[in-house]
């Protein structure tokens, strides 16, 4: 997709949703920053700009040349990677995973691992093992209360293991369009606790959210994403 990522309707709320992020999470201009799927960099960018320190990682090679052409003269850095396979250790002061950046997009569901968790717990290990002891975390997931109530015909939504796989098709720059297979890890907010602290972080909030439009609202069918504000122990 390249740069075509960005006109996305649920790209253009980057500075609400970085505003709510800064003020749930109480963050202060110069502290470190981890953005775990980070794609373009845009919720990076927009953090380096009020003065953070902010690490972008991304699988895509393409967004990462894309947020590093577009981080001169911030204190943004941007490096590719998997997410699941992290190795940063007790060096930021919070990280965000944003939009479906990295949690719940390990694709298919697997034989070996029947109940689909652990893509997602090697996601928030790696978060945790980043943060030093009392960092935080802003992650946003998407609701299967949500995408069940409003399936598509081009959705299939496994019941067992909630993987929504979406038949659809994107489009690159030139406007071409490429069929493509998505395939989300959807939550409930219950589902989310449990798994956040099953990978040793401590769950403060969790609230519904629509792209765009963070608001602190309690957990509801309505909303497309669910947001999970979480940090990590300040000791063992």
């Amino acid at each position: 997709m390249g740069p075509a990522y960005l006109r996305y309707s649920f790209a253009m709320g980057t500075a609400q949703e970085v505003d709510f992020i800064v003020e749930v999470l109480g963050l202060e201009a110069g502290m470190r920053v981890l953005d775990v799927g980070c794609g373009p960099g845009r919720h990076s960018l927009e953090l380096a700009r009020r003065g953070f320190e902010v690490v972008g990682l991304d699988i895509s090679a393409t967004f990462i040349d894309l947020a590093n052409a577009d981080a001169a003269a911030t204190t943004a850095t941007f490096v590719c990677g998997d997410a699941r396979n992290m190795s940063f250790q007790a060096e930021f002061d919070a990280a965000i995973s944003l939009c479906q950046g990295a949690f719940g997009l390990g694709g298919p569901p697997v034989s070996l691992d029947p109940s689909n968790l652990d893509n997602d717990l090697a996601v928030l290990r790696g978060i945790e093992a980043a943060l030093r002891p009392g960092g935080v975390v802003g992650l946003s997931a998407f609701s299967s209360y949500f995408q069940v109530r409003w399936l598509e015909d081009h959705d299939t939504f496994d019941a067992a293991t909630a993987v929504n796989h979406e038949t659809t098709e994107v489009r690159d720059p030139s406007g071409t369009a490429i069929p493509a297979d998505l395939w989300t890890t959807c939550y409930t907010p219950r589902e989310l606790r449990m798994i956040v602290e099953r990978a040793g972080l401590e769950v403060n909030d969790i609230f519904s959210v629509t792209p765009g439009d963070y608001v602190a609202t309690a957990p509801s069918v309505h909303t497309p994403e669910f947001l999970v504000v979480a940090q990590r122990r300040r000791s063992a």
